[in-house]
């Protein structure tokens, strides 16, 4: 009974193809629409989430305190309260972190013959792949060794390594860094900028002992980086270390922290709702073209159906009944969401693409969003065609065939 019913409703929809196609334009829109601004909203969170992870796995940031000077105070990181005996006490005594390394910046001129730059040269340890989840591609990274030694060896980045030695291979060359000459043991893994614009590949880590004896001199350190086993952990393992510097530091109850602790886990779920909030947001505005489409199905059907009134009188006085009339034009609204949200399927899939190519915008194409569009699609054309097929259903014979 619904093959007749189905080939009815293909033929009728045929007859009008411009309109037909007209009308299925609004669900094509919407439904693009909808894939493309939620691609484009998750391409955004899972940049944002990259770039989060790529510095550090599972990572607290804990940085010296404001230092004060005649009643005025120093942003953070100004106060030597911090140092790598904090770290080796973190450590010893917390038993979720995975690693710890203290951490320094300073920014040095770099010397390889006739070519210079100025770098950001970080002090930290031999952890720092693990601590950061960066290796090297070409060469090793420095050594616990190095590290109790206050080796002059140097990991660079790739921007450093393309200013400085162009297409050289940089491992074994020396460099002068501060007019102190420094042995390049190792090239890390690209990465590109930060969040905050910043070139990751600009860059030259050194062991932390040899940035506070000689580049620095100093006996303290800014910053350490401790990695949690895991990031369930990171919010015990935050409170136990504050517990820990708090009673190396004799913090008596009611004192302020003379340091600050700050949590990736928590930046990247900040990060990570906003840009939920945001995609959210970007597919509700183009969902309201969904509806518009729903109308024009609504609107459509309400003609067809006034232009096909006799068709209906005569299909009714020979027998047909009203639940047949109905989902005749039932099936034509379904078919009409139906093709359309296909359509729009391809039509946002291909926008997203386009997007990212063009634009270069990141954009992550959605499954879920993709069926969930084509099902609602199917639905608004159900939900908008109940009307005019419930209209067409009861209209009487007797007047439909007077109907001119």
């Amino acid at each position: 009974m619904m093959i007749p019913v189905l080939k009815i409703a293909v033929r009728a929809l045929a007859r009008n193809k411009v309109r037909s196609a007209l009308t299925m334009l609004g669900i094509i829109i919407g439904v693009g629409s909808v894939i493309a601004m939620i691609s484009l909203g998750q391409g955004a969170q899972k940049q944002v989430e990259q770039q989060i992870s790529n510095m550090g796995t599972n990572l607290l940031i804990i940085m010296s305190g404001s230092q004060r000077s005649g009643g005025m105070r120093g942003g953070s990181g100004t106060a030597t309260t911090l140092t790598p005996d904090d770290v080796a006490a973190i450590v010893r005594e917390v038993p979720t972190v995975a690693a710890a390394s203290p951490g320094l910046t300073a920014g040095v001129p770099l010397v390889y013959g006739n070519q210079n730059w100025t770098t950001r040269a970080e002090g930290f340890d031999a952890n720092y792949p693990a601590i950061r989840a960066r290796g090297v591609v070409s060469g090793e990274f420095f050594t616990a060794a190095d590290v109790r030694s206050a080796a002059r060896v140097a990991v660079i980045g790739q921007t450093v390594a393309n200013n400085l030695f162009g297409g050289a291979e940089p491992v074994g060359q020396m460099i002068r860094v501060r007019n102190l000459p420094f042995r390049v043991v190792g090239v890390l893994e690209r990465r590109g900028q930060s969040q905050f614009g910043q070139d990751q590949d600009d860059t030259m880590v050194v062991p932390y002992t040899t940035a506070m004896k000689k580049l620095l001199a100093t006996n303290y350190i800014s910053t350490a980086y401790v990695s949690a086993v895991s990031p369930e952990a990171t919010e015990a393992t935050q409170q136990q270390v504050t517990s820990v510097l708090r009673a190396r530091h004799n913090l008596r109850a009611g004192q302020e922290d003379d340091f600050s602790i700050r949590n990736l886990a928590d930046v990247a779920e900040t990060a990570a709702e906003t840009s939920r909030v945001m995609t959210m947001l970007l597919g509700g505005i183009a969902a309201v073209s969904l509806l518009v489409g729903g109308i024009g199905i609504m609107n459509i059907m309400l003609v067809s159906v006034t232009e096909r009134t006799r068709e209906i009188g005569i299909r009714m006085a020979i027998g047909a009944r009203s639940k047949a009339v109905q989902n005749q034009f039932l099936i034509e609204s379904l078919l009409l969401g139906l093709a359309g949200g296909f359509l729009g399927v391809l039509t946002g899939i291909g926008a997203s693409l386009a997007m990212s190519q063009v634009f270069g915008w990141p954009t992550s194409i959605s499954p879920v969003a993709a069926l969930g569009s084509a099902i609602f699609s199917m639905a608004i054309g159900v939900g908008f065609g109940y009307y005019p097929a419930r209209k067409a259903a009861q209209l009487d014979p007797i007047e439909a065939l007077r109907f001119e």
